[in-house]
């Protein structure tokens, strides 16, 4: 898990322009693509937002999640042999009742 601190920059210590975001009227905050490429974020990564303190937020960068329970075992057959039709595997079945 990646942590990015965000904290309330005073007038002397304001970082460049390129650091700067805004927060839009609907609650949207663009990520500085310096950041993004740095931490590889691309759409659909999900971030924790979460209060460090008085005038600064802690964004945690959480993993992928792989699919756990039943829904990690789609598409494990697959592994094992190729795709057929629903007819061909009739046919295989009824092979076996001759």
């Amino acid at each position: 898990m990646m942590t990015v601190h965000v904290m309330r920059a005073t007038l002397l210590s304001m970082p460049p322009p390129s650091r700067i975001s805004v927060v839009t009227e609907r609650g949207q905050v663009s990520i500085p693509s310096e950041l993004r490429r740095e931490l590889a974020l691309s759409k659909g990564r999900r971030l924790l937002w979460e209060k460090a303190g008085e005038g600064e937020i802690r964004v945690v960068v959480l993993p992928d999640s792989a699919p756990t329970g039943a829904r990690a075992m789609l598409g494990f057959a697959k592994r094992f042999r190729a795709p057929r039709r629903t007819s061909e595997w009739l046919d295989e079945l009824r092979e076996g009742e001759g």
